[in-house]
């Protein structure tokens, strides 16, 4: 349409300027993208909070997984293109004089590009993690210590939004979101953390409760892109447009297509819910020894430890269906490690410790 045309029309003019004017500063432009990699919640965001706040913690998965799930629901019905393709096919260009744009190694992401995926996972996870130190603070009865909340509440949330913005600023400086698809994420995140703040079940959710939720998830995605598949439209329109106009096919990662977002989602969540529902969780961090500061700072220095050794596991990409089974897996042991297999070898280590004092 010709308002959509316009809105990405302005978009590649606000692209120009900051690849233009903020050169300088790409480095930490590049770095803010990586802040707002949904992938981070599982490796460093949520191994830090779950072993601080437990309740916390499995809020913050939850938000994730749905947020995404609804990014790419969100994505699909949006359709959505991204500027680095865009601006090569569209034909409001007199004399096919199209702007240029520069392309970096991660601006080739081969999904729709509305709403941004960074954008909206990074909201949503730090909406959960401001809340949740805010509510230490609310519980301050006395005048001094009320007057220190609102402080820390204005600080919080300013860092926050600081946050948001660099997010932002840093995914249309790459070329791979107009200004609007990031805008639209940052709410949208907003939004799905909201909810889960009036969501208590999901602490009690049973591993069963995980299963079924995973399955309709899935259910629901893959029924939803088959069903749109029969009558000629192909959700996955974007990946050979991608392909196509990337600078550098090196730069194509499957890692970024629809349904591998989607099937990471579903390991995580799964092995959350295999975790919090496992005898190694029970014993360790709801025995004595949960309350203890060492076992907590031990559990995260774990944590953060062997979940970096994760990245050095490269899944093979040559056969689609097995990069997704082990993408699958791979997802599914980082909460597993994090909330069982950690925090019962540091119990056992500790226990053992201690019958050798005594």
């Amino acid at each position: 349409s010709i308002k959509m045309d316009l809105l990405h029309s302005n978009g590649i003019l606000i692209i120009q300027h900051l690849q233009r004017d903020y050169r300088a500063y790409q480095d930490f432009l590049n770095f803010m993208s990586h802040v707002g990699d949904p992938r981070n919640i599982f490796s460093i965001y949520f191994p830090l909070w779950f072993q601080l706040n437990q309740v916390v913690g499995t809020k913050m998965i939850w938000v994730a997984v749905i947020g995404d799930w609804f990014n790419l629901i969100f994505k699909w019905i949006l359709f959505g293109h991204r500027p680095y393709w865009w601006v090569q096919e569209t034909m409001i260009y007199p004399n096919k004089s199209s702007p240029c744009l520069e392309q970096f190694p991660i601006t080739c992401e081969t999904g729709p590009g509305s709403p941004s995926g960074h954008a909206m996972g990074s909201s949503c996870v730090w909406y959960v993690m401001v809340t949740a130190a805010l509510s230490y603070t609310v519980r301050w009865k006395d005048r001094s210590a009320a007057t220190l909340h609102r402080l820390t509440r204005s600080f919080l949330w300013s860092i926050f939004w600081i946050i948001q913005i660099s997010v932002c600023i840093s995914r249309v400086f790459i070329a791979t979101h107009f200004p609007h698809q990031v805008i639209l994420g940052v709410f949208a995140g907003i939004l799905v953390a909201e909810a889960f703040e009036h969501t208590p079940a999901i602490q009690t959710a049973s591993l069963r409760m995980y299963i079924k939720t995973n399955l309709f998830l899935f259910i629901f995605a893959l029924g939803f892109y088959l069903v749109l598949k029969v009558v000629d439209i192909d959700l996955l329109w974007s990946v050979p447009k991608a392909k196509k106009w990337c600078a550098n096919p090196d730069w194509i990662n499957i890692d970024t297509t629809p349904f591998a977002g989607l099937v990471r989602n579903l390991g995580a969540l799964f092995g959350l819910g295999l975790g919090i529902n496992s005898e190694m969780f029970i014993t360790s961090c709801k025995g004595k020894n949960s309350c203890k500061i060492s076992f907590r700072v031990l559990c995260i220095a774990a944590s953060l430890a062997t979940l970096q050794l994760y990245n050095f596991v490269k899944i093979p990409t040559h056969t689609e269906y097995l990069f997704y089974i082990l993408s699958f897996c791979k997802s599914a042991a980082m909460p597993l490690t994090v909330v069982a297999l950690v925090p019962y070898c540091v119990h056992s280590l500790m226990r053992t410790t201690e019958k050798k004092l005594n």
